[in-house]
C-alpha cells in the first residue's frame, strides 16, 4: 500500500498512513504530521513504539500466557494494542473508543484487523460513553492512550474519571494510561496524583530522562486496585526498551504533587 490521505473534520487537520521504510509490512499513522501509531501488519505482536511495548508489557503479565483478555481502550489511534492482544492472546473481546469518525474508518480502511479479531468499535468521548459500557464490565484491563501533550482535557484529567474507570475494571485488573508531556512534566505530576488518590498501586514507567524532566516524551502509569504483584517491576524493566525505569511508592512521591 502507498500513501493514503484523508482530512479529520473533527480535528481540523490530515492524517496520514504510510509505510515504514525500514520495517517491511510495517506502517506510520501521522496526524498533522506528527507521527501517532506505528502498525506491522504482518507482525502484530511487534510493538515499536516504547511506551506500547511497555504497556505491552503489562498485558503479558496480566494472565498466563495465551488466556483471553477483556480490554477497553479509550483512544483508538492505529489499534496497535488492540491488534498485539488478538496475536497473543486469541479469543479476547475488546472494545475500542474513538472521539474522531474520521480517523477509526481511515484506519480500519486502510490497516484491517487481523482475521478472527473481536474488537466493537464505539465513535464518542471517553467520558461520556462509560455509562453506556457499564454492561460490558468487568474488564481485566482498560488503556486510556488519548493524552497528547502538556494540554487535557479537564473533564478526562481527573480523579472523578479515574474513579469511574476503576468501577469497569476487575478486582485484578489494571488501567493503563499513557501521558505524554514535556518539562517540568506537570501533566505527568497531576495525574500521578490523581490515581494515587483513587488506586491503591500505581507505579509509572518511562526511560530515566523523562522522570527527570530533561527531555518530552511518555510515561506509562499502571494503576491496580490489588497489592503489587511481585516481580512485575522487574519483567517491566527488563523487558524494554531499555533503558527502561519503574517507579513505585515512595520512588514515585518525587512525581506526584502535594
Amino acid at each position: 500500500m502507498s500513501r493514503a490521505e484523508r482530512f479529520l473534520a473533527g480535528l481540523g487537520t490530515h492524517a496520514a498512513i504510510e509505510p515504514d521504510a525500514f520495517v517491511p509490512g510495517a506502517y506510520v499513522l501521522s496526524i498533522g504530521g506528527a507521527e501517532q501509531s506505528h502498525v506491522d501488519l504482518a507482525h502484530p505482536e511487534q510493538v515499536f513504539y516504547a511506551y506500547l511495548r511497555r504497556m505491552a508489557t503489562v498485558l503479558d503479565l496480566a494472565r498466563p500466557p495465551q488466556e483471553p483478555l477483556r480490554v477497553l481502550h479509550l483512544g483508538a489511534g492505529a489499534l496497535t494494542l488492540a491488534r498485539y492482544v488478538q496475536a497473543t492472546r486469541p479469543g479476547s473481546r475488546q472494545i475500542a473508543v474513538e472521539l474522531e469518525r474520521e480517523l477509526l474508518g481511515f484506519v480500519l480502511e486502510h490497516l484491517p484487523l487481523p482475521e478472527g479479531t473481536h474488537l466493537e468499535t464505539q465513535i464518542g468521548d471517553a467520558r461520556w460513553v462509560l455509562p453506556a459500557l457499564r454492561p460490558e464490565a468487568p474488564f481485566d484491563a482498560v488503556i486510556l492512550d488519548i493524552f497528547s501533550g502538556p494540554e487535557a482535557p479537564e473533564h478526562l484529567a481527573n480523579q472523578d474519571f479515574y474513579a469511574e474507570l476503576r468501577e469497569l475494571l476487575a478486582p485484578d485488573g489494571a488501567l493503563l494510561v499513557n501521558i505524554g508531556d514535556d518539562p517540568p512534566l506537570r501533566l505527568v505530576r497531576s495525574q500521578l496524583t490523581a490515581l494515587r488518590t483513587v488506586f491503591p498501586e500505581v507505579a509509572a514507567a518511562s526511560e530515566p530522562e523523562i522522570f527527570e524532566a530533561r527531555y518530552p516524551g511518555n510515561v506509562v502509569a499502571v494503576a491496580l486496585t490489588r497489592p503489587w504483584p511481585p516481580g512485575w517491576s522487574e519483567a517491566i524493566a527488563s523487558v524494554g526498551p531499555h533503558p527502561t525505569e519503574v517507579r513505585r511508592g515512595v520512588d514515585l512521591d518525587g512525581l506526584t504533587q502535594h
